[in-house]
């Protein structure tokens, strides 16, 4: 998630806290690279300018010139001022007094409006709620049928309502919410490519008819400052209560994230981490900004193992680690857990000190393809082998390369990249481990 802006961050505070103190020319050095990566990143230059200023003007309130404790402060002076301009604050979803909560999705053409949709029912659902999914798309080729088949992959009643007019759209909607017993109501619409009157008229009349609880607007993060443009022209016509952010995985231009609270004074709900169905994540600015700046963010990833690990696999796992004796089959087993969490390189990302290292881990390597290719590599192995890989000699790696439909090239690659892999388990369980099982147990 922004990669390249946080590879930036890091490496410019990595250079300042090198320093024994900061002097005003070191700040002033440290401030203009900062600058420079927001930029890069297509933040807005008008909230570059004001975040480089705050930054500046309260480090030297703080007195932080040659001070010992100069470095960590401008850092956390950085931190601070990116929450500041994320929004501080969780803004979650309004409820409607009475269900069904109607939540109407609109953006551009092309912005993943479907898939969040189905993203968001799911997330709703793991809430508690009973939602709904409705279709009032009828432009786009397929765009009804890809949201029925999205619902009934995720088990989630839907409905399209696409040919009838605005007015009778809505009532069908709501039939269709009081007949399966619907707490809300997700209504995906067409997307737009301009914003005049006479392009957004049936929209309008449909964003009337269904007098929708919120309006949300569904931006992809990777189109830059055009985003914060869209949702510019998008409230004056509508009245958005906050965006959702598709496509945060990606690693161009993602800065419009950071740019878009500040510009419109309107709150980001949720971000898109990920093309599966449950990657979809509150928005909570604080846990963002750890994220980019290269601290983690435990908490999040304390969520995401809570609704995958349960405590005997807490319990079993947190053994292994702590006695160093957690050998392939153990570890697979683990992994299919952790696989449910999402992708490992977003995961690194949530474990301090660990996401400034990234790169040299060739996490892209570790991939779902090569989990499935590991797994058949393991239950090739005899389970001794399993439980010391080190015996593994040429011709034991031609027996199990034979068996898994492998070569012992890639026997190698993948006993190599199992062993990378492990170091992250093991430094969780060395640093952070003990407290977030127990958290996780919790």
């Amino acid at each position: 998630m922004l990669d390249s802006l946080s590879n930036r961050l890091q490496g410019v505070f990595q250079k300042l806290s090198s320093k024994g103190t900061v002097r005003e020319k070191d700040l002033d050095e440290a401030l203009r690279e900062v600058r420079v990566a927001l930029l890069e990143a297509d933040v807005n230059f008008k909230v570059v300018r004001e975040f480089v200023k705050g930054v500046r003007e309260r480090a030297i309130g703080a007195d932080v010139l040659k001070s010992l404790t100069g470095p960590q402060q401008v850092i956390g002076f950085v931190n601070e001022e990116m929450v500041r301009i994320l929004g501080e604050e969780q803004v979650g979803l309004a409820t409607a007094s009475k269900p069904p909560t109607i939540l109407m999705l609109v953006g551009p053409k092309g912005s993943g409006k479907t898939t969040t949709a189905a993203k968001l029912a799911l997330h709703l659902r793991k809430g508690g709620q009973k939602p709904i999914l409705i279709s009032t798309d009828a432009v786009r080729v397929a765009g009804s049928e890809q949201l029925l088949a999205l619902g009934k992959q995720l088990n989630v009643p839907a409905a399209d309502v696409s040919d009838a007019k605005p007015k009778d759209q809505a009532k069908a909607a709501l039939a269709e919410a009081k007949k399966h017993g619907a707490t809300a109501l997700i209504v995906d619409t067409t997307g737009q490519i301009a914003y005049d009157s006479d392009s957004t008229a049936d929209l309008r009349e449909i964003h009337k008819a269904f007098g929708p609880t919120e309006t949300l607007l569904v931006i992809d993060a990777m189109t830059g400052q055009e985003a914060v443009n869209v949702a510019q022209e998008m409230d004056d016509v509508f009245g958005i209560a906050g965006f959702i952010m598709a496509k945060m995985d990606g690693d161009a231009r993602g800065g419009a994230a950071l740019s878009i609270r500040a510009v419109t004074g309107l709150p980001i709900k949720f971000i898109g981490t990920g093309e599966k169905a449950d990657a979809l994540e509150a928005f909570i600015p604080d846990r963002f900004a750890s994220r980019i700046l290269g601290m983690g963010d435990v908490l999040t990833l304390v969520e995401k193992a809570a609704e995958t690990i349960g405590d005997e696999d807490v319990q079993r796992l947190e053994k292994k680690l702590r006695t160093q004796t957690l050998d392939l089959e153990d570890f697979m087993i683990q992994i299919q857990q952790m696989k449910k969490m999402g992708p490992i390189s977003q995961l690194v990302d949530m474990i301090p000190g660990l996401s400034n290292v990234k790169s040299q881990m060739n996490l892209d390597d570790i991939d779902e393809s090569f989990w499935d290719k590991a797994e058949a590599v393991v239950y090739s192995m005899t389970p001794e082998e399993r439980r010391h890989p080190e015996l593994i000699n040429g011709s034991r790696r031609r027996r199990i390369a034979l068996g898994s439909g492998s070569s012992p090239q890639e026997i190698n690659r993948l006993l190599n990249q199992w062993k990378q892999a492990k170091k992250i388990a093991q430094a969780v369980a060395s640093g952070k481990g003990p407290s977030l099982l127990n958290m996780i147990r919790r």
